[in-house]
Order: C-alpha cells, then sequence, then structure tokens
C-alpha cells in the first residue's frame, strides 16, 4: 500500500515507518520537524511541512493516490497544555480537521489515528478498558477526545473508517538499535532514569512515596513501542479488508503494571551489566499523578489478532537502554 504517516519523525512515528517500509509499503513522510527528528526518518520519504497547510496537503494527495493515512503529529506535553491550551486545540484539533476534509476530497476511507488513555481523565477502576468513561482533565486528553468525536461523524456523513488507539506508556527502542526515543525536552520515565545512569543527568526523582500501592509509587502500564507500531499495522489491515466499518477504538497496554519502583530495579539491574548505577532522590507527588493506569487490551488482541512480543520489563528497558548508550557513551 501506498501510506501517509503524519508525525513520522517523531519517536512512535519513525518506528512505525521502519515497520511499514519493511512490509514492503511506501511510505510518505509527513512532518514539520517541530518535535521530530529529520535524522529519525530511515525509510520512506520525507516531505517538511505541516498540517496548518491546506495547499500543500492538496498538493501531496493530487500527487500521490494514498491508500490510507496514519496520524501521529499531535502535541503531547500534558503540562504544557495546561498552560497553553490554544496550541494543542489548534494543533491537534483543528489541523486535523484539515487533514481528514482533504482526505474525504480525495475520497481516502482508511485512517489510523494516535490516540491516548489521557481521554479517560482519573479512572474509576483499574485495569481499564474501552467502556471506562472519558472525562479528561486538561486540554491534551480533550484535544484527543474530541478528534474521536470527530472521526464518528466522519464516519457517518462520509464513510470515513478509522481506528483510534489508546495508548499507555510507549517506552523502549528499536530492538536493532536503528532508532529510539528521542524528545526535548524528555518527560518519560524510562528514558530519564536511564539518562540518570548514563550521565546525562544527575539524577532521578520519584515524585510520592506514598501512594496506596505495594511499594508506595505510581504503577503504569509499559508498552514497547514496536509492539504498539504492530497494532498500527494490525488496525489498518482490519479497515482495509473490510472487517473494520466505522469509527474504532481500542486500547493499547500490556494489561500489567509496574511501579516507579519497580522500573527503577529494573533499570539498576540492566544497567550493572554494564558497569553504571544510578543516583535516585525522593519529591513531593505531582498534582494529578493517579495511584494505578493499567489497559485492558483485550479487544485488540480479540479483534485485530494483536499480541505484545516484548511484554518483559527488563527487555523493554535493554532495547532503551541499548539505545541510550549510542547517545551518550563514546
Amino acid at each position: 500500500m501506498k501510506l501517509l504517516v503524519v508525525g513520522g519523525a517523531g519517536y512512535i512515528g519513525s518506528h512505525m515507518v521502519k515497520m511499514l517500509a519493511q512490509s514492503d509499503h511506501d511510505v510518505i513522510v509527513l512532518d514539520n520537524l517541530s518535535t521530530g527528528f529529520r535524522q529519525s526518518v530511515k525509510y520512506g520519504k520525507l516531505v517538511v511541512g505541516d498540517l496548518a497547510d491546506i495547499h500543500l496537503l492538496e498538493n501531496l494527495f493530487t500527487e500521490h493516490h494514498f491508500d490510507g493515512v496514519m496520524h501521529f503529529a499531535a502535541n503531547s506535553l500534558v503540562g504544557e497544555s495546561m498552560i497553553l491550551p490554544s496550541k494543542y486545540y489548534r494543533n491537534n484539533v483543528s489541523n486535523t480537521l484539515n487533514l481528514l476534509d482533504v482526505m474525504v476530497r480525495h475520497n481516502i476511507k482508511h485512517f489510523i489515528f494516535s490516540s491516548t488513555a489521557a481521554t479517560f481523565g482519573e479512572p474509576e477502576y483499574s485495569p481499564m478498558n474501552e467502556l471506562h468513561p472519558q472525562n479528561p482533565i486538561n486540554p491534551y486528553g480533550a484535544s484527543k477526545l474530541m478528534v474521536e468525536h470527530l472521526l464518528k461523524d466522519y464516519a457517518t456523513a462520509y464513510g470515513l473508517n478509522s481506528v483510534c488507539l489508546r495508548y499507555f506508556n510507549a517506552c523502549g527502542a528499536d530492538p536493532e538499535g536503528e532508532i529510539g526515543e528521542l524528545h526535548d525536552p524528555e518527560t518519560h520515565l524510562i528514558p530519564l532514569i536511564l539518562q540518570a545512569a548514563s550521565g546525562r543527568r544527575k539524577s532521578i526523582t520519584v515524585f510520592g512515596r506514598d501512594y496506596a500501592t505495594a511499594d508506595g509509587t505510581c504503577i503504569r502500564d509499559y508498552i514497547h513501542i514496536n509492539d504498539l507500531c504492530s497494532a498500527h499495522a494490525l488496525a489498518l489491515d482490519f479497515i482495509q479488508s473490510g472487517k473494520g466499518k466505522g469509527a474504532l477504538a481500542y486500547n493499547l497496554g500490556n494489561g500489567q503494571g509496574f511501579s516507579v519502583q519497580q522500573v527503577i530495579d529494573a533499570v539498576v539491574k540492566v544497567v550493572a551489566a554494564d558497569g553504571f548505577s544510578l543516583k535516585i532522590e525522593n519529591g513531593e507527588r505531582r498534582a494529578g499523578d493517579p495511584a494505578v493506569l493499567v489497559a485492558d487490551a483485550t479487544q485488540a488482541k480479540t479483534l485485530l489478532g494483536w499480541k505484545p512480543r516484548y511484554p518483559d520489563l527488563e527487555t523493554i528497558i535493554q532495547h532503551a537502554w541499548n539505545w541510550e548508550k549510542k547517545q551518550s557513551i563514546p
């Protein structure tokens, strides 16, 4: 298939592009490089541009007949969304509308959307399935939920088939070590801990040790980046084959949670094999951090045939550590 991957220079998008290219798909990447990196696009053709540029989109869809579109080009920092909500609604909602309208005009019927567990807000139960109420508590989650609503209306009005994949904590790196996690600033737990181990940071801070969990630290569901991407590929096949119609949405996660302390312990074990260690500091709880966030991914497994290949925490961390060493250690 010929596919457009929007945001394909970012962390998730670049891994997706590699997986698609290795499956013999013809991939065009559209990215404005605001948070993505040119060097992360190892496969496909990169077009530098923005979803706000409707003229560019029209030219792109006129030049290429795409069989499907994958969308990863969202702003995704929860804290920033509280300070700059206009940025999040403009890019995550308005710019996505631009993309969807061009798709409709060019009769492209297959769309995979990168959504998030942030659409759920505070967890009412765990693990969280697709029936969990969606009450986002920040503009980031609200902007993603708005797109989910848009896709339902576009399915009814225009016959656009889509799958929203709501994931929890994407992590790890390409097992072959070719690409990995690059963020500036970095906000994700595993790379932050690994940077403390490699020496790029002085220490790692644990925010709160008084949660109602076994060791007092927050529990999260960590999903390997390649497992996440394989779910996107299966979702595209699902709607391309005609099995999935309308606006569908599935949760993605390993279905098991690991506490912050368990992640730190696993990192300590992995990096010790290379003679590294890290300094740990304790801080106060952060506002809005739930004690437990774990996904119920039964629907994705049952309907898409998805099965995580790398559910083991140490394997996830080893792949991420291999990447971190390439960035920081001569």
